[in-house]
């Protein structure tokens, strides 16, 4: 699994965390639908500073959207029924 890869299983997980859209995610992160959409599908390669500015907006570090952790993974667009009743 690359980066890419890892950022979006970590984008997906937060915006569902927050019960958001992909469009409200983008608002939340002030960037566009199409950005979040590119990064949630690994087509675009985000800077450090976005990054930093996309962890920052949603309070986690940037070293955890690109950290794998399994409990992340998105099953049938919901989070996995099993972390949802571990938090």
């Amino acid at each position: 699994m690359n980066s890419r890869e890892i950022l979006a299983i970590n984008l997906k997980y937060y915006r569902y965390k927050f019960n958001l859209s992909q469009e409200k995610f983008a608002e939340k992160l002030n960037s566009t639908l199409s950005y979040i959409n590119q990064l949630e599908n690994c087509r675009r390669k985000p800077t450090l500073e976005l990054l930093d500015k996309f962890a920052n907006k949603i309070g986690v570090s940037s070293a955890e959207l690109i950290t794998y952790d399994k409990k992340h993974v998105i099953t049938n667009n919901r989070i996995d029924k099993k972390i949802t009743k571990s938090k």
